[in-house]
């Protein structure tokens, strides 16, 4: 659908199908679906971000773990943002998030980590009676990382990293 391009001219939408900014390697017109949408803005902006609770301590288990998977999946939509892969593991989070552009990185992550927190104190009473948290349940930095063209290789990692690490685990008390 033809629109004017501030020059009094018509030209191409920047959303139509046939826009080369859209198109996918093999040039396949839908391409378009992958990218968000914002009134002036296409979008594709996914990260892994990773982080650990205080002391790196072991206890994203059982019904905490449940708990923390579902803050961060809520908080995240409340956010605007689509949790593509989720692994909660002992002692830490792996998270693969499509943030749109008008949301800071920083922003989020101060959301998640401190509404996580207050949220994990109040059902979990136990974990407020370690002297050392000081209601604080999460370590004060995170990592980081975009996701490009290596998605898949990323995402299969996240979602196996936890197997791995257990084997991983395994060996080492079998060695001992």
């Amino acid at each position: 659908m033809p629109v004017p391009n501030g020059l009094g001219h018509l030209g191409r939408s920047l959303l139509s199908p046939v826009s080369s900014c859209c198109r996918n390697v093999e040039g396949e017109e839908n391409a378009v679906s992958r990218f968000g949408k914002l009134s002036h803005t296409i979008w594709h902006c996914k990260y892994h971000i990773i982080w650990v609770p205080k002391y790196r301590y072991r206890v994203l288990i059982g019904p905490i773990r449940k708990a923390a998977s579902t803050g961060v999946q809520a908080i995240c939509g409340y956010a605007g943002c689509e949790v593509i892969e989720l692994n909660v593991q002992r002692d830490h989070v792996h998270l693969i998030v499509m943030i749109p552009p008008k949301v800071a990185i920083s922003d989020l992550m101060g959301r998640v980590k401190g509404q996580m927190s207050i949220k994990l104190f109040k059902q979990f009473h136990q974990l407020r009676k370690k002297p050392y948290w000081r209601n604080h349940f999460r370590a004060p930095g995170y990592c980081v990382d975009t996701v490009g063209l290596n998605a898949e290789m990323i995402q299969k990692y996240v979602k196996h990293q936890e197997k791995k690490e257990r084997l991983e685990e395994q060996l080492t008390i079998g060695q001992r």
